[in-house]
């Protein structure tokens, strides 16, 4: 376990947290304040506040995986979805949920990628966007595309030295309303936040001189 990592033992479950992924979307202390506790003194996670079942949801509920648990007892652990997903937040990151290979990390099953282009965390969101004042839609028009014969499995994500995310596996890529705008199996995301066509890139990170 990596030393960024906080660790919360229960009885039932252990949850854990990477602040370094959080995005403060507060699923988790909105989801149950009682085992998720808001500017908490002492210890923030209380895993025996709740059943583990309720505590493994809320924990799934985490779009960037910052907080993800083990079950002690017979209870399931996390796998991945049927359908890897890409969630164009409006003003926001690229919220992603599939069995992820991102190039050079751990296997993982959720996560919040930049798409501002001012992350001080690439190629994760670390929230600059909002100082940033990044605007981009989370409701791009929706494109042809025809069904997958496979809807899930590893998607693997590289983040291009200066360039965008290009990914290669099956994935719909969805509105933030959960409107399918496109379904492939390779594309390239803008994560430079001057594509004209976002959320796709087209080539601007060249034209501004973009730096990861």
């Amino acid at each position: 376990m990596a030393e960024k990592t906080e660790e919360y033992r229960g009885k039932h479950i252990v949850v854990r947290f990477d602040g370094t992924q959080c995005i403060h979307s507060r699923n988790c202390v909105l989801g149950h304040p009682g085992a998720f506790v808001p500017n908490a003194e002492g210890p923030w996670i209380k895993p025996d506040a709740a059943s583990a079942d309720r505590v493994a949801a809320i924990a799934m509920s985490c779009p960037s995986g910052a907080i993800t648990f083990e079950r002690l007892d017979e209870g399931a652990q996390e796998i991945a979805p049927e359908v890897n997903v890409v969630r164009v937040r409006e003003n926001g990151p690229l919220v992603f949920h599939a069995d992820l290979n991102i190039e050079g990390q751990p296997a993982r099953f959720r996560a919040t990628l930049c798409r501002c282009g001012a992350s001080k965390n690439k190629p994760y969101c670390d929230g600059s966007h909002s100082a940033a004042g990044f605007s981009a839609t989370g409701e791009p028009s929706s494109e042809k595309s025809e069904p997958l014969s496979a809807r899930n499995g590893t998607l693997r994500i590289k983040p291009r030295d200066n360039g965008p995310l290009l990914v290669e596996g099956p994935l719909e890529i969805c509105a933030g309303s959960g409107r399918t705008i496109m379904r492939t199996t390779k594309t390239a995301l803008c994560r430079c936040g001057q594509s004209s066509n976002k959320p796709y890139c087209d080539g601007t990170h060249n034209k501004t001189g973009f730096k990861t």
